[in-house]
């Protein structure tokens, strides 16, 4: 019985897609579940699994575009599980040693081409497995009473081609240069109430609602207080029009295997620090096991992203278009500052508003970075109504 593999379809409105990856050579025998391939399209990638047991027949070339609905492969599931094994006794006598050592295939011409003894190679692969990079800069040597040495260095350089989201992605950068008028303005937070605020609670927190209280659903807050006092940093342009939300739907910046990712948490105004905490942790959880969609990773009228988390100290974070501005997180470091007159160590973080100055002024810009500013530095008044009393009640203790 013959199983045909179709191109599912990664989203609304995408109707083809590009073969990036394939796992499996044809005629292989695959398992059920199995990942076979990896498609790209100009919004996403996606794995596609094996349906049935059985030998495979790949349809398509790496690197070939199908339509959406197409034959990807088939699955002859008559067939049943046979290993063959096909070596070269040749081969096998010179590069099989009795330590059972395991060569790659560029390792193994290496190790040929200079005549090294696999015995003086330790493998640094899965298993011992001996890669390239242990054969690159290893020495020639002649086993006799006199040992003579030469350094032999490899130079080289591959060249791939670049997957259908990059090269959406690069048209996408390109036309944000061209296409907006992007400028940046900075400011600094004191993180200290906020790391006050997570000492005392973070634990009854994690405990109540299986998630963390992170610095992301004090940001995320903040952005939207400020949102509703500068609504044009919720605003697009479309054309001739400007189109400002009633709502904030807030793209939060993830990094993931495939790279970095921007899932969006739908009416943040709405939610409260634990419904933010959730929502990041599913759209986080789906990210790292490849289960995102691209609903979830469209219609955002703001981004958040945080550069923190790899060490930047300061960036100027580009615009997630067709929205107008963006506001970077960068990492907090303790540093001196004046503190009524005198001076004393804080947690600082740097924080960077891009935005399109076609449509928000400076002062809309700079206002919005004070308002979130001013949020995180007294969360208690601005954040969780005024006074201590209630912040039980908005952690949902």
């Amino acid at each position: 019985m013959i199983t045909k593999v179709k191109v599912p379809s990664p989203g609304e409105s995408i109707t083809e897609v590009e073969i990036s990856t394939w796992f499996v050579k044809d005629g292989d025998y695959v398992s059920k579940g199995q990942t076979i391939a990896e498609i790209d399209s100009d919004k996403a990638t996606l794995e596609i699994s094996a349906e049935e047991n059985g030998v495979i027949n790949l349809m398509v070339k790496k690197g070939e575009k199908i339509q959406v609905g197409d034959v990807l492969c088939l699955i002859d599931t008559s067939k049943e599980c046979k290993k063959e094994f096909h070596q070269n006794k040749n081969d096998e006598k010179e590069f099989h040693s009795v330590n059972a050592k395991i060569l790659s295939p560029a390792s193994k011409k290496i190790l040929k081409e200079k005549n090294i003894p696999i015995e003086s190679v330790q493998g640094t692969g899965k298993d011992g497995r001996i890669t390239k990079a242990d054969c690159v800069f290893i020495e020639n040597q002649t086993f006799s009473s006199s040992v003579e040495r030469s350094i032999t260095i490899y130079r080289s350089k591959t060249r791939t081609l670049l997957s259908s989201l990059r090269r959406k992605l690069a048209e996408r950068l390109v036309s944000i240069k061209n296409e907006t008028a992007s400028l940046t303005t900075f400011n600094e937070v004191d993180m200290q109430e906020v790391f006050l605020i997570r000492k005392k609670y973070k634990e009854i927190f994690q405990e109540r609602h299986g998630v963390h209280l992170g610095f992301m659903s004090f940001f995320t807050l903040s952005c939207v207080r400020a949102l509703k006092m500068y609504p044009d940093v919720n605003a697009m342009i479309s054309g001739e029009e400007k189109i400002n939300f009633e709502y904030c739907d807030i793209s939060i910046a993830i990094s993931g295997p495939k790279g970095l990712m921007v899932p969006v948490i739908r009416n943040a105004e709405h939610l409260s620090f634990r419904g933010i905490e959730q929502e990041i942790n599913k759209l986080s959880t789906r990210i790292q096991n490849g289960t995102i969609s691209i609903d979830e990773m469209t219609g955002g009228t703001f981004t958040i992203t945080n550069g923190g988390v790899f060490g930047s100290m300061l960036s100027t974070p580009i615009i997630n278009p067709p929205q107008s501005a963006i506001l970077g997180m960068h990492k907090i470091m303790e540093r001196p500052v004046a503190i009524n007159g005198s001076v004393e160590i804080r947690p600082i973080m740097y924080l960077a508003l891009s935005y399109d100055h076609r449509i928000i002024d400076g002062r809309e810009s700079v206002g919005f970075l004070k308002a979130v500013k001013e949020s995180i530095e007294n969360p208690i008044k601005f954040l969780m109504r005024g006074s201590e009393k209630n912040i039980h009640k908005i952690l949902e203790l």
